[in-house]
């Protein structure tokens, strides 16, 4: 349905073009495809939607093909470290570089639990079983996974034993700018902070 939008006064309106959403996490999926060869691409349209739940929605990729084969995939993200190897993943498609893990430098460990690798040089890893799977006009998916395992390098946690965000370091994208921003520091404390509003 076609509709005129309307203004909203004193702001500069930009109607539909390239909404930005912010931050998006460049979460890295990992899948094997019908012979066990790894494949990893970068997607910023996700997140957490429910304790034990993520979801993201892809296009025609040899990723979301994976998914439909195997029903199961792992998350990662993306850090300060491994920005360039990220990039290339999500710039290379599987179809026509199929050995791009290697070629960037990375290794692989199969999954105990699901049928997806566990790509080692990413410190933070989700291993993910399909639950529902959306199928999008053009070939693409929207994919809901649940969380079966989920491990950290010791490298990232504090002394409690949690994933310490400054230790690991994830980028987002920058849907605006067309780039990646690393994240800052802390500065508040979550259901504290507007407790001098009750």
């Amino acid at each position: 349905m076609d509709h005129k939008v309307k203004e909203v006064p004193g702001r500069r309106n930009f109607g539909t073009q390239h909404p930005v959403m912010t931050p998006q996490p460049c979460i890295m999926i990992a899948t094997y495809d019908e012979n066990q060869v790894p494949d990893v691409m970068m997607a910023a349209w996700g997140g957490q939607c429910d304790y034990d739940k993520i979801l993201f929605d892809l296009g025609a990729h040899r990723t979301t093909e994976n998914i439909r084969l195997k029903k199961a995939f792992t998350v990662s993200f993306a850090t300060e470290e491994d920005m360039a190897e990220s990039d290339y993943f999500g710039l290379v498609s599987g179809d026509k570089v199929p050995d791009k893990v290697e070629r960037a430098g990375f290794t692989v460990t199969p999954s105990p639990n699901v049928d997806a690798p566990i790509i080692n040089e990413y410190r933070l890893t989700l291993e993910c079983r399909v639950v529902e799977m959306e199928e999008n006009a053009g070939g693409g998916a929207r994919v809901v996974g649940e969380v079966v395992n989920w491990s950290a390098d010791e490298s990232i946690l504090n002394a409690e034993g949690k994933v310490d965000l400054d230790r690991l370091k994830p980028i987002v994208f920058d849907s605006s700018a067309l780039i990646y921003r690393a994240l800052g520091g802390s500065v508040g404390q979550a259901w504290r902070s507007g407790k001098k509003f009750q």
